[in-house]
C-alpha cells in the first residue's frame, strides 16, 4: 500500500515515523518548503544566531532513508480523490493509495492595500524566514501588525538586530483575547521596556509604496503614518487548503475530520494545522495549531492507518510562550474574560515579572485551570489536578508539589497560598 503524506512538519514526520513502525508500507512525505523535516518554533533562533538550520533538523539526514521513508521536494496543487492522483506543481501526478494532508497553515492577509508590496510578509515557514534574513541588513524601522505570539517573536528577533520595531495590536491590550487583564498589562510594560513602540488600539488601514514596488510605510487607522521598510503581517494563521479546490474534501476553516481523523473522502485523512474536528473533546478547540497536537495526530492517524483504529484525545489543554525573557505557561482552562460560572486567584510579584493565576468553579470550587507568567510548574501535577477535579483548597495545601524550578530558584507558593486562603476565606 503507498501512502503519501502531504506536508512533512512535525504532524506529517510524525504520521511517517509511526507508519513505518507499525509497518511495511511504502511511504512519501512531499513538501515544498523543505527537504528534511525541521522544528518551525525555532525559526526565530535561527535569525538570532542561536543555532543553525542544519541544528534544527528533526533528524540526522539519514534517518529518512535508513527506514524507507521516500521525500519529495515539490508543492501539491491539486487533488483527484476518485482517480486517488495528485498534481503537482511540476505538472507531474502521483498515484496514492492513502493520502494524509499535513499541508499546515499560512499567514493571514485581510486585503489591505499595498499588503503584496515588496518589504511585506509573515513569519511561518522557512521561506518567510530566508526573506525576512535577506531584507534585515540596513533596515531602518520594522512595523508589525498583529500582538499575538507570531508578533512578539518577530519583534525579539528584530529587536535582537537592534532594529528599531512599531507593533500596532488592535485590541486593547496585548493578546488580550487569551491573556486576563492582569497577565496582558504585564506583557504588554515588558514589550515597552524593551524599547518596543507598542500602540494599542491601533490598527493597520493601508501600506504605502515606495513608488518602486516596495513598502515605505503604514497608515492607520487614526490616521498616522508611520515611515517602515519592513511590514510584518502578523494578525494569526489559517488552514493551508486553497489547493483542495473542487477535490470534494469537505471543509469549512480547516479539513473536517472526526475523531480518527478521517475526512468525507474514504482513505483520505488530516491532521495537523489544517485539520478542523468536527467535534472536538470538552475545553479543545476544533483547530489547535500547537506543535505537541500536531504529534499527537500524526501518532493517533498511523495507529488508524496501520489497523490498530485509535480515537484522538488530546487531553487536557496547555500551551507555552515566551514574551522576550518572560516564560508563559497555561494548563486547563484559562478566560480571559470574567464569566459567571469560574473565578480565580491571582498574585503578581511585586518586580511586576512573576505572577500565578489558579482557576476553579464558582459553585464546585473545583480547580479550572492554571496561568503562570515567569514561574514553571509540574505539567503533570498540574493536569492531575484538573483531571481528578481537585477542589482549590487542597490545591493551596499540595501547591509546593507543582514546583518545577531549578533549585536555589526563590519560591513563590507560600506567597501564593497566603493570598488564596485570604480570598477564599472572603467568600
Amino acid at each position: 500500500m503507498k501512502i503519501i503524506i502531504i506536508g512533512n512538519g512535525i504532524a506529517g514526520s510524525t504520521a511517517a515515523r509511526f507508519i513505518r513502525q507499525l509497518s511495511g508500507h511504502d511511504v512519501m512525505m512531499i513538501s515544498g518548503e523543505s527537504d528534511y523535516p525541521f522544528s518551525r518554533t525555532a525559526l526565530m533562533y535561527i535569525y538570532m544566531g542561536h543555532v543553525r538550520f542544519r541544528e534544527t533538523k528533526l533528524y540526522e539526514d539519514w534517518f529518512w532513508e535508513k527506514n524507507r521513508i521516500q521525500r519529495l521536494c515539490a508543492a501539491v496543487i491539486a487533488i483527484d480523490t476518485a482517480a486517488k492522483k495528485l498534481l503537482l506543481d511540476n505538472q507531474t501526478t502521483l498515484q496514492y493509495d492513502v493520502l494524509i494532508i499535513a499541508s499546515g497553515s499560512k499567514s493571514n492577509k485581510f486585503g489591505w492595500k499595498g499588503q503584496e508590496l515588496a518589504g511585506v510578509r509573515g513569519l511561518y515557514d522557512l521561506q518567510d524566514l530566508e526573506y525576512i534574513q535577506s531584507r534585515s541588513a540596513g533596515m531602518q524601522r520594522a512595523v508589525i501588525v498583529g500582538g499575538g505570539l507570531i508578533g512578539i517573536e518577530l519583534a525579539e528577533m528584530f529587536h535582537s538586530r537592534h532594529i528599531p520595531v512599531t507593533m500596532l495590536v488592535r485590541e486593547t491590550g496585548f493578546w488580550d483575547l487569551v491573556l486576563p487583564p492582569e497577565e496582558s498589562a504585564m506583557v504588554g510594560r515588558h514589550i515597552r521596556e524593551h524599547g518596543i513602540d507598542l500602540r494599542l488600539s491601533t490598527e493597520l488601514t493601508e501600506i504605502t509604496d515606495s513608488g518602486h514596488g516596495a513598502v515605505s510605510g503604514v497608515i492607520t487607522n487614526t490616521g498616522e503614518s508611520i515611515p517602515c521598510d519592513f511590514a510584518g503581517l502578523t494578525t494569526g494563521v489559517s488552514p493551508n487548503i486553497d489547493f483542495l479546490d473542487n477535490s470534494g474534501i469537505e471543509t469549512d476553516k480547516g479539513i473536517l475530520v472526526n475523531d480518527q481523523l478521517e475526512t468525507n473522502i474514504r482513505d483520505v485523512y488530516a491532521i495537523g494545522d489544517c485539520a478542523e474536528l468536527r467535534q472536538p473533546r470538552p475545553g479543545r478547540r476544533p483547530i489547535e495549531a500547537v506543535w505537541y497536537t500536531g504529534r499527537m495526530m500524526g501518532q493517533t492517524v498511523a495507529h488508524t492507518i496501520c489497523g490498530k483504529p485509535v480515537a484522538y484525545d488530546p487531553g487536557t489543554w496547555f500551551n507555552s510562550a515566551k514574551f522576550f525573557d518572560i516564560e508563559y505557561s497555561v494548563y486547563g482552562q484559562i478566560n480571559a474574560k470574567p464569566d459567571d460560572t469560574t473565578t480565580s486567584i491571582y498574585w503578581e510579584h511585586t518586580g511586576g515579572k512573576k505572577s500565578i493565576r489558579i482557576a476553579y468553579e464558582k459553585a464546585t470550587r473545583v480547580v479550572a485551570g492554571f496561568n503562570l507568567m515567569g514561574i514553571r510548574f509540574r505539567q503533570e501535577v498540574c493536569e492531575k489536578w484538573i483531571k481528578e477535579r481537585t477542589p482549590i483548597d487542597k490545591v493551596l495545601a499540595q501547591l509546593p508539589m507543582a514546583n518545577f524550578d531549578p533549585e536555589f530558584y526563590e519560591r513563590f507558593e507560600a506567597e501564593f497560598q497566603r493570598k488564596g486562603l485570604n480570598v477564599i476565606g472572603n467568600q
